[in-house]
């Protein structure tokens, strides 16, 4: 796909039948890890109060990593969902089924809208990222390359 690479959301993936499980006893599984199918419906915890749920994710299909949280803040306003970087969490508590995020509600509310339409462009991301004033993933890549 040239420049950018193609994004996965992983409920394609899920259907596809490509999600892999990890087993307690087998070598390499870290206690730590969750599916990302676990942690779809954690709450998202702002610095001012809940805003959402995590409904899905997006996946950069070449690395595997995790680009985006698509949050569904339907609770709190109507129909919006909008996108956190996984790089944006401050701590996730698997007890209270809640991700942290350093963003306060405001900020989140007033960021670009996602939609399933949306095409996760470069131009797109650089707005994201501009509005949280956030370096983005791909200045470490570019870094490390």
């Amino acid at each position: 796909m040239g420049a950018f690479p193609y994004f996965v959301r992983d409920r394609e993936a899920r259907d596809h039948g490509q999600k892999k499980t990890s087993t307690p006893g087998v070598k390499g599984w870290d206690p730590h890890l969750r599916s990302t199918y676990s942690v779809s419906g954690h709450h998202v915890q702002t610095l001012d109060g809940e805003l959402g749920h995590i409904e899905d994710f997006i996946i950069d299909d070449e690395t595997w990593a995790i680009r985006y949280l698509i949050v569904d803040t339907h609770n709190w306003w109507p129909g919006k969902k909008v996108l956190i970087s996984p790089q944006w969490i401050e701590r996730v508590s698997w007890g209270e089924r809640k991700v942290f995020v350093n963003l306060d509600r405001e900020t989140i509310k007033q960021s670009p809208e996602y939609t399933d339409a949306s095409l996760l462009t470069r131009d797109y991301e650089l707005g994201l990222h501009g509005h949280y004033n956030r370096k983005g993933y791909w200045v470490d890549e570019l870094v490390n390359s």
